[in-house]
């Protein structure tokens, strides 16, 4: 007789995966904060900040 996979392993083992790289993300993100976004990290949130700005020069009119 065939063995039945197990495939609540493999989803777990899978979740744990996820599990890892998204915490190691985290971590890089946390380091990044830390030290002072690095110019090629900062792009993104650059333009998040860019909008802001405008706003708050409004407020200060």
């Amino acid at each position: 007789m065939a063995r039945k996979t197990n495939y609540s392993f493999e989803k777990r083992q899978r979740e744990l995966q996820k599990k890892e790289k998204k915490a190691a993300k985290a971590e890089a993100k946390r380091a990044l904060r830390e030290e002072g976004l690095e110019p090629g990290a900062a792009a993104p949130e650059a333009g998040d900040n860019a909008s802001d700005t405008p706003v708050e020069a409004d407020k200060a009119e």
